[in-house]
Order: structure tokens, then sequence, then C-alpha cells
């Protein structure tokens, strides 16, 4: 139960355009596995954490699998140990979930303190909804209660600054998101909002190569329609503008899915192109998918 407190040898186009003016193709690369990566392969895996069955991965994996980036899946909720070696991988990926960062569950100290040491160390994170949470919360953040709950298909504002249109684009005011929370995080010192909205002030922020976020871009059909079998433990007021029946959600899914899915697409573009810089400037290969 969820409840909340063509192929080509070259990069896609999704990539082209995060991708310095001076940089060099080097040598045709190895080619990425999907999925999790080989001993013999040289390009390191991301590092994805799971805090409950019902918050996979869903889209961005399939993101993943389209460019060939291997990944390693740490289930937190099955008992996954957080690795001591952040070396051994290029980025790390924390998934949503209905529990609290401010919960006593054993996982969360561990978590927050690899992800202090990542990004202390310029290593790309990413942080849907629970993940940006605990991104926040690593960064000397606070996670508190929102003043309404978000539960649905919600539209999110467009920050007006360099960072925001270098992560969203130039002709980006407002955006489709789903969204199911109560808590919301403030923005840490040295990060710098991007994505804002009536119900919720700090719905994304920018630090360095990282992106903490507290909407869902990860979202699938199925995943909602999952999310929706909990909505009545959830006791959310459908007055509320803010927040979906299940009816309202599911109705709304097909019209607003290629949205979301285009802002995910730029977004775990521009995140991944932090990841790989190297290697995005050479070209990923997709012979393997």
């Amino acid at each position: 139960m969820r409840v909340i407190c063509t192929q080509s040898r070259f990069i896609s186009s999704a990539f082209r355009e995060f991708i310095p003016n001076n940089a060099k193709p080097t040598a045709r690369m190895m080619p990425l596995q999907c999925g999790i990566t080989t001993q013999k392969k040289s390009v390191k895996p991301v590092a994805i954490f799971r805090f409950s069955a019902e918050d996979g991965p869903g889209y961005f994996a399939s993101f993943l699998a389209r460019h060939s980036v291997p990944s390693t899946l740490f289930k937190m909720d099955e008992g996954s140990q957080v690795p001591d070696d952040l070396d051994s991988y290029a980025g790390f990926v924390f998934m949503g979930g209905p529990m609290s960062v401010n919960d006593d569950l054993p996982w969360i100290g561990a978590v927050v303190k690899l992800i202090g040491e990542a990004v202390g160390k310029n290593l790309p994170c990413l942080g849907h909804c629970l993940g940006g949470q605990l991104m926040s919360k690593a960064m000397g953040g606070d996670v508190t209660g929102n003043y309404v709950m978000e539960i649905g298909w919600n539209k999110l504002q467009a920050v007006d600054s360099p960072i925001a249109r270098a992560w969203l684009g130039d002709n980006v005011s407002s955006l489709v998101t789903f969204q199911w929370h109560g808590e919301t995080f403030s923005i840490p010192a040295g990060a710098e909002r991007i994505l804002t909205s009536d119900a919720c002030a700090n719905q994304a922020f920018v630090i360095g190569k990282s992106l903490g976020m507290q909407c869902h871009t990860e979202m699938t059909p199925e995943m909602i329609a999952d999310w929706c079998a909990d909505w009545a433990a959830e006791n959310a007021d459908p007055k509320l503008a803010s927040v979906q029946t299940p009816e309202e959600m599911l109705a709304a899914t097909r019209n607003n899915m290629p949205e979301l899915n285009r802002l995910a697409d730029r977004l775990y573009s521009k995140w991944l192109a932090g990841v790989y810089p190297h290697l995005v400037a050479a070209g990923f290969n997709r012979e393997n998918c």
C-alpha cells in the first residue's frame, strides 16, 4: 500500500543540445549494455535507490534503457545496503516513497550521508519526491508538512532564471506534472529553485550537476493506476484544487502523459549530460538494445 505522511551509433537528439560547443568526439566507445553493467564495461553504472515496491524507477528506467545506460537498482525496501564506494557509480538516483525523511528508518541516515558525500564530490544526484526531500535534508534543508496535499495532475511554473532555462528550455512557462505528497522541502543553501506552483512553492532545485524534485516525472500509466488504488487511505480532501480523485487522475492520464514524458526526457537528458559528459560528446552506442 502506498500511503504518504531508429538505432544510431551516435547520441540521441535529446542529448545533442547539452554537448559543449568545444567538445571533440573521442574514439568510438565500447557499446553499453542495457541494465546492469558487466565488469568488462568501462562505463560506470547509475545507482538507483528504491524505497517502496510501488515507487520504482518507472519511466526513468525506460529512458536509461533507450539510451543504453547501465544501472544498478538498490531495493532499500527489501534490505539492500547503501554502497560504501561512491566512485563505483557515475550518478545516484533516488525514487519516491510513502514515508517521511523524518521517520526513524534504518536506511535514512545512510542515504542522507551518501547524498551529502556525492554532492560534495560533484557526483550527479537526481531525486523524485521523497528523493528530492532526502537531497534537501542531506544539504542542510528542512522537510516539513506542506500547507495542502498535492495529489494528481497539477500545473507548475518555470522560474525565470538562466539555470531554469538551461534545464527546462527557453520557451517554457507552465508544465503539467504528477504529484502525490503531503510534505515539502526547503531549498538548501547553494541550490537554486527552477520550478514552483501555487500549491507548493518548492517543486525543483538545482545544485551543480544535481536535480531535486518534489514532483513525479517517472510516472507510467500503470503506476498511476496502482497509486489510485490507495487513494482512500490518504484521507485527502477532493474539494481542494490541489487534490484529484482517482477518476479524475485516470481520465486525465492519456492526455497528460505525453507532456509529462517530454518534460522527463528534457530533465533526464540534461542530468545525464552531467553524468557522462565525455561519453555524451563521443556518442551513446545503442547496438545492444
